[in-house]
């Protein structure tokens, strides 16, 4: 009887050690961790897969872009993740101090705007509801920008500014412009230092958050011989970068100024060099600011490439006709829902034309021919 107990003893699987702020996907298992935005995370499959870039094309003025980008950031203070900021545009202490402080979970109160409620027409009333972001509320947290983030959380947080003055020295000669060769080394060095290789063995496992504002800007020319060397430099760059992230426990989100860019092929190549590539159209400065189609929207949200990791093919959102909005404390991604074209009366869009016993083929109105060839 002890033989057979010991025999069919049921056996234990290895636990996967567990990191703050992440979470398997339902669909590959591939890790996950939040963008700091719940909808954001919701169009691009569930969270951005541990191990890939994110490359994010500013919109006009570079304000929303960089909204993300301090999304991204406060979601990983929150967690506990490192980072590492990066950028020549702005500065990177003043970028960190501006992060919006996380809502109490008490706090939080997901209601509806009054002025999302629209007087719709009898065709529309039957319409499914549409998922607008929170279908996964319960991954990541929820951001006031009305207030800032907590200076002694800031302090206790683990983060590493880079402008471009750490000075690496290129052994050969990839890059015109020295300042991509030495990133590169401060996130080598920063993967070594904190044990965040795949290869690692740390007492405990970490993530490390790389936020990349506005590169290629025309700042990243001031130490390059011309404008023919930045592309291959972002294109060798991009390349480097993300066989650093495949082998260690990091992410990293890049936003990059693409309508600046002559040529398309640059912003093509870049695109597929990253593994999810989004672009902000923002209506501010066009005509679709003063247009009442869009009144309820601040931009377009255009998806431009996926993640397909361990799987064949990626995540393929429910619709590519999205919208974001700035509300009073949060960003929002949602499907892009025009207005009915009926306003005070019930008539149906049939009935602006003539029927088709009315029309021919090949005539005007009041012809009763229904065939004509």
């Amino acid at each position: 009887m002890t033989s057979q107990q010991t025999t069919f003893q049921k056996k234990t699987k290895s636990k996967v050690p567990y990191i703050p702020g992440s979470r398997p996907s339902i669909q590959n298992a591939q890790l996950l961790i939040s963008s700091g935005v719940p909808s954001f995370d919701y169009v691009i499959g569930g969270g951005v897969p541990v191990g890939t870039a994110v490359l994010v094309e500013e919109d006009k003025y570079g304000t929303y872009a960089k909204l993300l980008i301090k999304y991204f950031l406060a979601e990983g203070i929150v967690c506990g993740h490192s980072l590492i900021v990066a950028s020549q545009d702005s500065d990177c202490e003043t970028l960190v101090h501006e992060l919006p402080a996380p809502i109490q979970q008490d706090d939080f109160v997901p209601t509806s705007d009054p002025d999302d409620k629209m007087t719709i027409a009898w065709r529309y009333q039957n319409m499914r509801v549409a998922q607008s972001s929170m279908s996964s509320t319960s991954f990541g947290h929820h951001y006031d920008f009305m207030k800032p983030m907590d200076a002694h959380r800031l302090k206790a947080a683990d983060i590493f500014y880079w402008t471009g003055s750490i000075g690496c020295v290129q052994t050969k000669g990839w890059f015109r412009n020295p300042a991509y060769y030495d990133l590169l080394c401060t996130i080598q060095h920063k993967i070594d230092e904190g044990q965040f290789g795949v290869e690692a063995n740390p007492e405990k496992r970490n993530i490390l958050r790389i936020a990349v504002h506005s590169i290629g800007s025309p700042l990243w020319l001031e130490q390059a011989e011309g404008l023919s060397h930045q592309k291959s430099d972002l294109a060798i760059f991009l390349c480097f970068l993300r066989s650093l992230l495949r082998s260690a426990y990091t992410v990293c989100m890049l936003t990059m100024p693409s309508h600046l860019f002559q040529e398309i092929s640059v912003i093509k190549r870049c695109e597929h060099l990253c593994d999810t590539s989004v672009r902000l159209e923002s209506f501010a400065g066009s005509e679709k600011e003063t247009s009442t189609v869009y009144k309820d929207y601040h931009g377009l949200f255009h998806i431009n490439k996926l993640p397909a990791i361990n799987t064949l093919t990626s995540h393929v959102p429910e619709s590519f006709d999205l919208a974001f909005k700035l509300r009073r404390k949060k960003f929002v991604i949602e499907k892009l829902h025009l207005p009915p074209e009926l306003k005070e009366t019930t008539q149906r869009e049939q009935d602006d034309f003539p029927s088709a016993g009315t029309v021919g083929c090949g005539g005007g109105p009041g012809i009763t021919n229904l065939v004509d060839f």
